[in-house]
């Protein structure tokens, strides 16, 4: 019998702490496992398995009404048979089948190469020599240097997507914005999106991050382009460790550092005349440049060769078909200052090309074109632009366009529009010098108010038992995004993330104590479903330093609490304790019972995580006095959740049957099926302890199923490590290595914490999945075990 030890969940499941506000929708899919009374067993092979050997079955259909040939169904001879097989006929015997997970697509993310891509061949040759000096014990490392506007990620995109066979394991892409030292990408958020990819889990701290990438590269062969760079210091943590890999990278300076690294440098220069004019023609037209050559050469010598200044020009041109090339040619000749440092320093030819860009442009469009480049976002969609230029939506999305069609902005389909680097400094340029301060704060707050509403409707559907605080915004009703169903309302704020914190910052810089903290609060969903720690705990520190900026105690109380949650879940638990400590102080003082029993059940969970089950006992039990005096059920539910969690650690399944079972009644009258399943879960996992499997497991299915259908990958998790715990019980370890082995893919890339505790037990089971049967413990190994793994955080939030 496996004993309930502290920490059996590490990470896992921090949410369920959570108070009555805490989070009850999911993302979604994964399958749902077979289940069977007694003994926890996951879904076994199918009759016949994939590379297995059929017999002929023998079966046939019966003669059809019409007359025809009844259909058969024969398999004869050796045949293999692959996948899900059904046999038609009588079956005979218990049938069990389950179809693997989809398998994560290798990555592909370099950018499309333009069809506009012109010449370059000798570019290509000289990487390629580059390429095949690659060394025996380190990936080539080949930096593609020159400046703004030159082509260096177009070349080294078309250059990448040639190698795809040497490269079978995937190219990876990362802009690492180094047109200046603020805002560059930092390592750890490249390494993030890096891991991702391949699947590992979430690290904490870049050291943490470094080490798994170089993990998970080192029997990798891919290639890995990372694009403006900024700094040599910004590239080495981002480099593999697969002497098969290659990576590329490009940058506007010399990046002289890295060649202590061993890297290779090519310089990239402009186009030669000719390849330049092919490059206009392939925008223009053969016949509008043939018309008027003379001019097209001037606009090519002007542009420097510089494939960006040239694509503009073409943009402007092909947006005025009647328009000659000469007009564009004497415009360019105009302005004296511009054409010398057009010819003499990248990036300010750029800058050149841009301002007469800008100047082709009609007012509303270059309106649009100042406001953005006001904002501290990076992407940007109908709904923003409408709002900052107080315009319809359809009238935005043909501003946009405009912008689009003129180079100004890059069109990323789903994503939005975003600028190129220059071109939104430019834009910042322009916004400077058009409008005042205030001006330009009403343009953000406008964009602020926007994404707030927007927010705020996704937390609206992501956890509907919450009772959120004020949302204070001027957002139209027109422009509040809309969402078709919870997941998709979680997939826009993951994809939002890092511009609402851009956003907060913004915010909090320009003292908007109130919409920084209702901000920070309605981004709740997001940190508890995806578990972005620093992002976490960075929002709610600034949202708490602006509540009490507000004195609005009610709003510090909040970021106290939410705040303390997810310290709690990075197992930083004397910094959550003291957060609660204060909220509960706040909430005291004022009078405030509900947030006083939120307080009190965060003080509570942190005190078992922390292996104080028994003096976090009176502490709940308080919670629950407090709550059920008030009518709030749902919180003293939460609360009976830990108390029976206590219990298990304590060897009494019995008491702790009766707390979850009372915690699962009560939430089955809430609007909260999250916590509801969580309860069911638990409650599956003490009947099992207390010797009824069968109800256990039954129970433990139906858990798995709602999480399962919600998409709570998390708690998927946890239930299929519980089943995992009863298997064992049964000194079933083939049963048990299978349902780790669900947990483990549950939890991959999303919490680390939970995947190494599952790959532990892996080890420690018997068999050949596991250890040798000498190093295999005696015992199952449960969570209660003195050598086990930390206990899971506590998210406690009403």
């Amino acid at each position: 019998m496996v004993s309930y030890v502290p920490g059996m969940y590490g990470d896992v499941g921090r949410e369920r702490y959570m108070g009555a506000d805490s989070d009850g929708s999911h993302l979604a899919g994964g399958e749902e496992p077979h289940r069977t009374e007694g003994a926890a067993r996951p879904p076994e092979d199918v009759a016949h398995p994939a590379g297995g050997h059929a017999p002929h079955t023998g079966a046939e259909e019966a003669p059809r009404a019409d007359g025809a040939a009844p259909a058969r169904n024969i398999i004869d001879g050796q045949v293999t048979l692959s996948g899900m097989t059904v046999q038609a006929g009588a079956v005979h015997g218990g049938i069990h089948a389950h179809l693997p997970p989809a398998p994560r697509p290798i990555p592909r993310q370099l950018p499309p190469v333009s069809r506009h891509f012109t010449d370059r061949e000798s570019d290509i040759r000289a990487l390629n020599e580059l390429h095949a000096r690659r060394g025996a014990s380190a990936p080539p490392l080949i930096v593609v240097t020159g400046p703004a506007g030159v082509g260096k990620t177009t070349l080294v995109t078309r250059w990448l997507s040639g190698l795809t066979e040497e490269y079978p394991d995937g190219h990876f892409y990362a802009d690492l914005r180094g047109h200046a030292a603020h805002g560059a990408a930092s390592p750890g958020e490249v390494l993030g999106q890096f891991l991702r990819a391949v699947g590992a889990p979430p690290a904490a701290g870049l050291a943490e991050q470094m080490a798994l990438w170089r993990s998970a590269t080192a029997q990798l062969r891919i290639a890995v382009l990372l694009d403006n760079a900024f700094t040599a210091a910004q590239v080495r943590p981002l480099l593999p460790s697969g002497a098969d890999s290659l990576v590329a990278v490009t940058c506007r300076r010399r990046l002289t550092g890295l060649r202590t690294d061993g890297a290779d440098v090519h310089e990239l220069g402009s186009l030669p005349p000719v390849a330049a004019t092919e490059l206009l023609r392939r925008g223009l037209g053969s016949e509008r440049i043939e018309r008027d050559s003379a001019a097209a050469a001037r606009v090519v010598a002007l542009c420097a060769g510089l494939p960006l200044a040239l694509c503009l020009v073409s943009a402007r041109l092909a947006a005025r078909p009647e328009q000659p090339v000469g007009t564009m040619a004497e415009a360019l000749s105009s302005e004296q200052e511009r054409l010398t440092v057009l010819n003499v320093e990248g990036e300010r030819a750029v800058r050149g090309v841009l301002d007469e860009s800008y100047a082709g442009l009609s007012e509303p469009v270059a309106q649009l074109y100042r406001a953005l480049g006001m904002l501290p976002v990076l992407a940007f969609d109908t709904r923003l632009a409408a709002a900052v230029c107080q315009v319809p939506p359809a009238e935005a999305e043909t501003r946009l366009e405009a912008l689009a069609e003129a180079n100004l902005l890059e069109d990323h389909g789903a994503a939005g529009y975003r600028f190129h680097d220059l071109v939104r400094l430019h834009a910042a340029e322009r916004a400077r010098a058009a409008a005042d301060d205030d001006t330009r704060e009403a343009t953000v707050r406008r964009a602020f108010d926007v994404r707030l509403a927007a927010v705020a409707e996704a937390e609206r559907l992501l956890v509907p038992a919450r009772r959120p605080l004020a949302r204070e915004h001027a957002a139209p009703p027109g422009l509040v995004a809309r969402f078709e169903s919870p997941p998709a309302a979680l997939t826009w704020l993951d994809a939002q993330r890092l511009d609402l914190m851009r956003l907060l910052r913004e915010a909090a810089a320009r003292k908007w104590h109130h919409a920084v903290w209702q901000l920070a609060d309605s981004m709740w969903p997001l940190f508890l479903r995806l578990r972005h720690y620093d992002d976490w705990i960075e929002a709610h520190r600034l949202g708490l330093t602006a509540a009490r900026q507000a004195c609005d105690a009610t709003a510090e109380r909040q970021m106290l609490t939410s705040g303390a949650a997810g310290l709690s879940s990075l197992g930083r638990l004397p910094e959550a304790i003291e957060w609660y400590r204060m909220a509960l102080a706040s909430a005291r003082a004022e009078g405030a019972e509900r947030p006083y029993g939120q307080a009190l059940l965060g003080i509570g969970a942190c005190m078992y995580e922390s292996g104080r089950g028994s003096e976090g006992v009176p502490v709940l039990r308080e919670a629950i006095e407090v709550w059920e005096r008030i009518g709030y059920l749902r919180g003293a539910a939460l609360a009976r959740i830990v108390l029976g969690e206590i219990a298990l650690e304590a060897g009494d399944p019995t008491a702790a049957v009766e707390h979850f079972a009372h915690a699962h009644r009560t939430l089955g009258t809430v609007d909260d099926p999250h916590d509801e399943a969580r309860a069911l879960a638990f409650l599956g996992f003490a009947h099992g302890r207390a010797g009824d499997m069968g109800a256990g497991t039954r129970e433990l299915a139906r858990a798995l199923e709602e999480f399962t259908r919600a998409g709570s990958a998390h708690w998927r998790g946890r239930a299929l490590e519980m089943l995992g715990l009863l298997a064992e019980t049964q000194h079933d370890a083939g049963a048990a290595r299978a349902w780790y082995e669900q947990g483990l893919a549950a939890w991959s890339g999303v919490s680390s914490h939970d995947a190494a505790r599952l790959r532990d037990r892996l080890r420690r089971l018997p068999g050949p999945a596991g250890q040798d049967e000498s190093e295999a413990p005696h015992r199952p190994r449960g969570p209660g075990d003195a050598d086990g793994p930390a206990r899971s955080g506590g998210t406690a939030e009403s």
